[in-house]
């Protein structure tokens, strides 16, 4: 098992770890250093479960690889955070992407209270055009939320981590039964497994936007099982 990340660590012979921006189910969010070009970076560090090592690490690398084919395609949009490569270090991929100087909507939302309207239709519109774009070119995001959008200090709103998002083409790479994603903002096709849409990205975009605008999600629930239940039974 590969050993924990730490500041001051060099990735792929040149991202120089600096300090933590933040973690979440799949990986953590490093503010780096390129030594190359001197300039900072941001770099995600995809964490690798002890179980079942060899066949998660596959999927991962796969995704991963997957995250930066996908964003390449989107790296001119301005609503969008361009991913730059794709590293393996310490037995782990790592996502080179642009670092973007702000916080999360989530973020925002916690410390600052709902959005108002003429902000919060900002929002919209940025991820709406952000998605038609993912949309166009047969990418599906699958995990919009609150803290996958990135409200930057210069004023522009980002759409980042398509590290679960999938082509239109691509073969599925979890295994049957197995839901990747956040419950409480997915649309409840998703949750029961059922192909996935392009409106099933706006469903998700509702929820966020109900969250901004109100102060809390729609959907939160208690228990993992209680989105099974919403997902079946309406």
């Amino acid at each position: 098992m590969a050993q924990e990340a730490s500041a001051g660590q060099l990735i792929g012979g040149k991202y120089r770890l600096v300090s933590s921006l933040g973690s979440g189910g799949f990986g953590r969010v490093w503010k780096a250093h390129d030594e190359h070009l001197d300039v900072d970076i941001a770099i995600k560090e995809i964490w690798l479960p002890p179980a079942q090592f060899e066949e998660e690490y596959n999927e991962r690398l796969k995704r991963a690889a997957r995250e930066a084919r996908s964003a390449a395609k989107l790296r001119d949009h301005p609503n969008i955070v361009t991913v730059h490569e794709v590293v393996v270090e310490a037995g782990r991929p790592w996502i080179v992407m642009q670092l973007v100087n702000g916080c999360s909507l989530d973020e925002y939302v916690r410390q600052h209270g709902p959005l108002p309207r003429d902000l919060a239709l900002k929002v919209a519109r940025a991820l709406l055009e952000a998605l038609d774009a993912a949309h166009r070119a047969g990418i599906l995001h699958r995990d919009v939320k609150p803290a996958n959008v990135m409200m930057a200090s210069d004023g522009r709103i980002l759409l980042t981590d398509f590290g679960i998002a999938r082509h239109k083409d691509d073969t599925v790479l979890t295994a049957s039964g197995t839901v990747i994603g956040s419950p409480e903002y997915m649309a409840p096709e998703r949750i029961r497994g059922r192909a996935d849409m392009p409106v099933s990205d706006l469903f998700s975009l509702g929820a966020t936007l109900f969250q901004a605008i109100e102060g809390i999600s729609p959907f939160r629930r208690e228990t993992s099982m209680a989105f099974h239940v919403r997902g079946v039974d309406g």
